[in-house]
Protein backbone atom coordinates (compact mmCIF):
# COMPACT_ATOMS: atom_id res chain seq x y z
CA UNK A 1 0.00 0.00 0.00
CA UNK A 2 1.30 3.43 -1.01
CA UNK A 3 0.11 6.45 1.03
CA UNK A 4 1.11 10.11 0.92
CA UNK A 5 0.90 12.47 3.86
CA UNK A 6 0.49 15.94 2.40
CA UNK A 7 0.88 18.97 4.66
CA UNK A 8 0.13 22.57 3.80
CA UNK A 9 1.27 25.95 5.09
CA UNK A 10 3.07 26.43 8.38
CA UNK A 11 3.06 22.73 9.25
CA UNK A 12 6.81 22.75 8.64
CA UNK A 13 6.98 24.66 11.93
CA UNK A 14 5.49 21.88 14.06
CA UNK A 15 7.50 21.38 17.22
CA UNK A 16 8.46 25.07 17.26
CA UNK A 17 5.18 26.85 16.53
CA UNK A 18 2.60 27.37 19.28
CA UNK A 19 3.74 24.28 21.14
CA UNK A 20 0.93 24.67 23.68
CA UNK A 21 -1.50 23.96 20.80
CA UNK A 22 0.51 21.79 18.38
CA UNK A 23 2.98 20.03 20.70
CA UNK A 24 6.77 20.01 20.71
CA UNK A 25 7.55 17.21 18.25
CA UNK A 26 8.54 18.04 14.69
CA UNK A 27 6.51 16.46 11.92
CA UNK A 28 9.65 14.85 10.52
CA UNK A 29 10.19 13.04 13.82
CA UNK A 30 6.54 12.04 14.02
CA UNK A 31 6.72 10.74 10.44
CA UNK A 32 9.71 8.53 11.38
CA UNK A 33 7.73 7.09 14.29
CA UNK A 34 4.77 6.27 12.03
CA UNK A 35 7.05 4.70 9.40
CA UNK A 36 8.59 2.46 12.06
CA UNK A 37 5.16 1.50 13.39
CA UNK A 38 3.80 0.63 9.92
CA UNK A 39 6.74 -0.91 8.02
CA UNK A 40 4.42 -2.63 5.51
CA UNK A 41 3.05 0.71 4.25
CA UNK A 42 5.03 2.59 1.60
CA UNK A 43 4.57 5.95 3.33
CA UNK A 44 5.63 9.23 1.72
CA UNK A 45 5.60 12.80 3.04
CA UNK A 46 5.44 16.16 1.29
CA UNK A 47 4.95 19.63 2.74
CA UNK A 48 4.61 22.99 1.02
CA UNK A 49 3.58 26.48 1.99
CA UNK A 50 2.59 27.11 -1.64
CA UNK A 51 -0.93 26.29 -2.80
CA UNK A 52 0.05 25.49 -6.40
CA UNK A 53 2.70 23.00 -5.26
CA UNK A 54 0.09 21.18 -3.17
CA UNK A 55 -2.22 21.02 -6.20
CA UNK A 56 0.65 19.73 -8.35
CA UNK A 57 1.42 17.01 -5.80
CA UNK A 58 -2.24 15.92 -5.70
CA UNK A 59 -2.21 15.67 -9.49
CA UNK A 60 1.10 13.77 -9.45
CA UNK A 61 0.05 11.03 -7.00
CA UNK A 62 -3.73 11.17 -7.29
CA UNK A 63 -4.00 8.40 -9.85
CA UNK A 64 -1.37 5.97 -8.56
CA UNK A 65 -1.35 6.00 -4.74
CA UNK A 66 -3.75 4.07 -2.52
CA UNK A 67 -4.46 6.99 -0.21
CA UNK A 68 -3.65 10.57 0.63
CA UNK A 69 -3.77 12.01 4.15
CA UNK A 70 -4.13 15.75 3.66
CA UNK A 71 -3.75 18.57 6.16
CA UNK A 72 -4.12 21.67 4.03
CA UNK A 73 -3.74 23.95 7.05
CA UNK A 74 -5.33 27.35 6.53
CA UNK A 75 -5.83 26.61 2.82
CA UNK A 76 -8.59 24.23 3.92
CA UNK A 77 -10.80 27.24 4.57
CA UNK A 78 -9.83 29.37 1.57
CA UNK A 79 -8.83 27.25 -1.43
CA UNK A 80 -11.46 26.26 -3.94
CA UNK A 81 -8.54 25.10 -6.11
CA UNK A 82 -7.43 22.48 -3.58
CA UNK A 83 -11.00 21.27 -3.22
CA UNK A 84 -11.26 20.95 -7.00
CA UNK A 85 -7.93 19.10 -7.14
CA UNK A 86 -9.15 16.56 -4.58
CA UNK A 87 -12.38 16.16 -6.57
CA UNK A 88 -10.44 15.63 -9.79
CA UNK A 89 -8.26 12.72 -8.69
CA UNK A 90 -9.06 9.03 -8.14
CA UNK A 91 -6.99 8.38 -5.00
CA UNK A 92 -9.14 8.70 -1.86
CA UNK A 93 -8.23 11.59 0.44
CA UNK A 94 -8.76 11.82 4.19
CA UNK A 95 -8.66 15.41 5.43
CA UNK A 96 -6.97 15.77 8.82
CA UNK A 97 -6.37 18.55 11.29
CA UNK A 98 -4.32 18.48 14.47
CA UNK A 99 -6.72 20.77 16.32
CA UNK A 100 -10.49 20.70 16.46
CA UNK A 101 -11.19 23.33 13.82
CA UNK A 102 -14.78 23.61 15.05
CA UNK A 103 -13.61 24.86 18.45
CA UNK A 104 -11.60 27.66 16.82
CA UNK A 105 -12.50 30.81 14.89
CA UNK A 106 -15.69 30.57 12.85
CA UNK A 107 -13.88 30.92 9.50
CA UNK A 108 -12.14 27.60 10.27
CA UNK A 109 -15.51 25.79 10.31
CA UNK A 110 -15.62 25.87 6.48
CA UNK A 111 -13.67 23.30 4.45
CA UNK A 112 -13.37 23.37 0.68
CA UNK A 113 -11.83 19.88 0.81
CA UNK A 114 -14.29 17.94 3.00
CA UNK A 115 -17.05 17.59 0.40
CA UNK A 116 -14.67 15.69 -1.89
CA UNK A 117 -12.81 13.75 0.80
CA UNK A 118 -13.41 10.18 1.91
CA UNK A 119 -13.59 11.48 5.48
CA UNK A 120 -12.41 14.13 7.92
CA UNK A 121 -10.53 13.62 11.20
CA UNK A 122 -10.01 16.64 13.48
CA UNK A 123 -8.81 17.35 16.96
CA UNK A 124 -6.69 14.35 17.92
CA UNK A 125 -3.30 16.03 17.70
CA UNK A 126 -0.72 14.28 15.56
CA UNK A 127 -2.69 11.08 16.20
CA UNK A 128 -5.15 12.39 13.57
CA UNK A 129 -2.69 11.28 10.87
CA UNK A 130 -2.40 7.75 12.24
CA UNK A 131 -6.17 7.44 12.53
CA UNK A 132 -6.43 8.38 8.84
CA UNK A 133 -3.73 5.86 7.95
CA UNK A 134 -5.65 3.15 9.80
CA UNK A 135 -8.71 3.92 7.64
CA UNK A 136 -6.69 2.98 4.56
CA UNK A 137 -5.10 -0.07 6.20
CA UNK A 138 -8.43 -1.48 7.36
CA UNK A 139 -9.87 -1.21 3.84
CA UNK A 140 -7.08 -3.32 2.27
Amino acid sequence: MKVLILNGPNLNLLGRRETEIYGNISFERYFQIVQEKYPNVDLHYYQSNIEGELINKLHEVGFSYDGIIFNAGAYTHTSVGLGDAVKGIHTPVVEVHITNTYSRESFRHQSYIAANAKGVIVGFGLQSYELALQCFILEN
